[in-house]
């Protein structure tokens, strides 16, 4: 007809009848050599660039405080391994603007074994030889009773004064107290400052405060470990069930596939309903109660997110938003009841594909150890390209200086022109840096790494795509199963792919890896651009944003279905996608609304392990049922435990159910290609499973009787 002719034309020519075709092509040959190479080259300078990092990092500088001279407080095999703790001689110096552009205090800073517990002035400890001993822990190195006081406040070598401290992320922070409306440290709210001033103690407060945020922020990171080292056997528990609860799941689509498909939708709904209704109750609940009606505008950012859940609005929020969840579940299922029923039959043979597959199941092992691999590789070449600097030192001084925040030497400053013109000056540690090439080019090499790690965690997702749509096309393009498949056609599948596609993979990952390299661009600029007042810039970078987005899901679903074809015909990366472009365009409408809706019920599968683990991790850390009440830890915030539950229940449940995603596409594909290469006929017949022919009302003719 010349309207098939036309549509055709637009979207390719259909599969010809093959009789020797019998599945994935085991006469195949290498395909995108270049990129392969390419890859190889690539793999070859990230660990160059790996030994390049681990030869100049040192990851001390993240793990300990660092001294006024770039020594680390508290390193073990040092002189200073004792003396864990940094101490600020002057800690009023840290409120100076330069600390938020430089992050380091312009005050000298040394190492000590313990924080100072009392006041003190130089000028009365000076006068008691006991206080001077003790005082003179808080003191530079070469500090004597013979020298006078003008002697070392000149050189630098004493604190004019100590207030009383509290250790807090190693270092020394002034005792801040409220008593009776005012702020006190140490019980006092006035200080002598050593210069013979008398000064409040909400002086200290401007001091301090620039830290403030990342003490609170600590505080809560502290306070959620503590709730790790409390809950993390039950968190393992609970991860288990899981992963039992995920495995006889499938095991029972194995067998009841249609049953569990509706059961599993009316649980979903179930679930989903209850967490309405639970919200509610929490909602109504609060009616009535001081502080309840706050909002979380008004309410602000808290540490202890437990006060989020004593406001109205916040189970409004959830309520509203399960409400909605629901409403679109059930408006799906109605329009598309119909196309359900194949897509659970779609369902049914990836079952049966999967129980004549069974390690295929257990292959998200491989791909997660690999990915494991690959993340901790880069986080660590990460921390030791970020700490591969050489400590900077700069000027700073209290009077006008020309030299200011000027890079100097501190072995010999004392004796440098700087310091005899600016003689109040000191050269102190400031940050780490280094004016060298490598130096140089660090954020490139970090740039490098980020980008090798995008294509390296692609490529070995799509490695498990292309080894699991080899298995499964072996199993639906035999004529006879199990007889006619491989006897090992997961790492038949896998040795292909390695052995003749390695270069396919690196094509189609790498693709992927640049977009979403941009994408990260994207938000950088973003995150960079927050205070900007230009409104047609934030429009143009979200307008970006959105379309990045949408061709990243665009290039993972080309790229997915690309791999399938390969994994059949052994050909390249771009004419594998080309026929699979063109294979889903001629059955456009299929693909729309089957593929898509399996998608859906799969996606209700992982919804509801996730839910019910969910919601027994609720009631267990939460304390809500009596019976766990003396068995469940005491938790600061118990939504640590549920969420990372939560969390690893999808990523497990996510894990089995790739595998039933995989074959559901891949059979999805050889089903697309069956109904273009066979009619039915003796000669010619549908190799897709009874079922299925009989929703789309296609027959296989038998064998005229002669």
């Amino acid at each position: 007809m010349p309207r098939d002719e036309e549509f055709y034309g637009k979207h390719g020519e259909p599969r010809k009848y093959d009789p020797a075709f019998k599945g994935p092509i085991q006469n195949r040959s290498c395909t995108d050599i270049v990129c392969c190479i390419l890859f190889i080259i690539a793999i070859l300078g990230y660990i160059a660039v790996g030994i390049l990092a681990w030869s100049q990092g040192d990851p001390r500088k993240v793990i300990y405080p660092t001294d006024s001279r770039g020594q680390f407080c508290g390193q073990a095999g040092t002189p200073l391994e004792n003396k864990r703790l940094l101490f600020y001689f002057n800690i009023m110096k840290c409120a100076s603007p330069m600390v938020l552009l430089e992050f380091q205090c312009p005050t000298t800073q040394m190492c000590v074994e313990k924080c100072p517990e009392k006041f003190m002035t130089l000028v009365k400890a000076y006068a008691n030889k006991k206080d001077f001993d003790y005082y003179k822990n808080f003191c530079e190195e070469g500090v004597t009773n013979t020298m006078g006081v003008a002697q070392i406040l000149a050189l630098g070598l004493c604190p004019a004064m100590l207030t009383p401290s509290k250790p807090f992320t190693r270092r020394c922070f002034p005792a801040l107290g409220l008593k009776g409306g005012m702020i006190t440290v140490g019980n006092n709210s006035k200080f002598d400052d050593g210069m013979g001033n008398m000064r409040d103690a909400k002086d200290l407060v401007d001091g301090v405060k620039n830290a403030t945020v990342v003490i609170e922020a600590r505080q809560v990171v502290m306070k959620i470990f503590e709730d790790y080292t409390q809950s993390w056997y039950w968190i393992l528990l609970g991860l288990v069930i899981a992963m039992l609860t995920s495995l006889l799941f499938i095991i029972l689509l194995r067998f009841l596939a249609g049953i569990m498909v509706w059961i599993m939708i009316a649980l979903v709904i179930i679930v989903i309903g209850y967490g309405i209704f639970h919200c509610y109750m929490e909602y109504a609940a609060l009616k009535g109660e001081p502080g309840a009606n706050v909002t979380l505008q008004e309410l602000g950012f808290q540490t202890d997110f437990s006060v989020y859940l004593q406001i109205r609005q916040t189970w409004l929020a959830f309520m509203i938003i399960l409400a909605i969840v629901e409403v679109i579940i059930i408006l799906l299922l109605i329009f598309l009841r119909k196309r359900i029923l194949i897509a659970i039959a779609l369902i049914k043979e990836a079952s049966r594909a999967i129980g004549h597959v069974m390690c295929s199941l257990f292959y998200p092992l491989f791909t997660f150890l690999l990915l494991a691999i690959v993340i901790a590789y880069w986080a660590v070449t990460a921390v030791f390209l970020s700490t591969s600097n050489e400590p900077i030192y700069k000027v700073f001084n209290e009077t006008a200086c020309e030299h200011s925040r000027k890079i100097c030497e501190p072995t010999n400053y004392t004796t440098s022109p700087m310091k005899a013109q600016c003689p109040d000056s000191q050269c102190l540690f400031a940050f780490y840096g280094g004016e060298t090439v490598y130096h140089k080019y660090l954020i490139g090499l970090q740039f490098y790494n980020v980008f090798l790690f995008f294509w390296c965690a692609n490529f070995v997702i799509a490695l498990g795509q292309m080894t699991l749509a080899g298995a499964f096309a072996s199993y639906y393009w035999a004529f006879v199963k199990p007889d006619d498949m491989p006897a090992f056609p997961v790492f038949s599948s896998l040795g292909r792919s390695l052995r003749y596609h390695t270069g396919s993979l690196a094509f189609g990952s790498l693709i992927l890896s640049i977009i979403q390299i941009i994408r990260v661009l994207l938000e950088y600029l973003d995150h960079k651009l927050k205070g900007a007042q230009n409104k047609f810039a934030k429009f143009l970078l979200c307008c970006l944003k959105c379309c990045f987005w949408c061709l990243e899901k665009c290039i993972k679903f080309l790229n997915r279905n690309a791999y399938i074809m390969v994994a059949m015909y052994g050909k390249n990366f771009c004419t594998s996608a080309r026929d699979a472009f063109f294979l889903l365009m001629r059955n456009m409408i299929r693909v729309a609304v089957l593929d898509k809706v399996t998608d859906f019920l799969l996606f209700l599968g992982k919804l509801l392990i996730v839910g019910l683990v969910g919601v027994f991790a609720f009631f267990f850390f939460s304390g809500r049922v009596k019976a766990f009440e003396n068995t469940a830890p005491n938790l600061h915030y118990y939504w640590v435990p549920i969420l990372t539950v939560v969390i690893g229940s999808y990523l497990i449940a996510h894990g089995f159910f790739s595998v039933y995603a995989m074959c559901v596409d891949t059979l999805f594909l050889c089903f697309l290609e069956d109904l273009e290469r066979n009619d039915g006929s003796p000669e010619r017949p549908y190799l897709m499973p009874e079922s299925l022919r009989k929703i789309l009302n296609k027959k296989n003719k038998t064998q005229p009787a002669e």
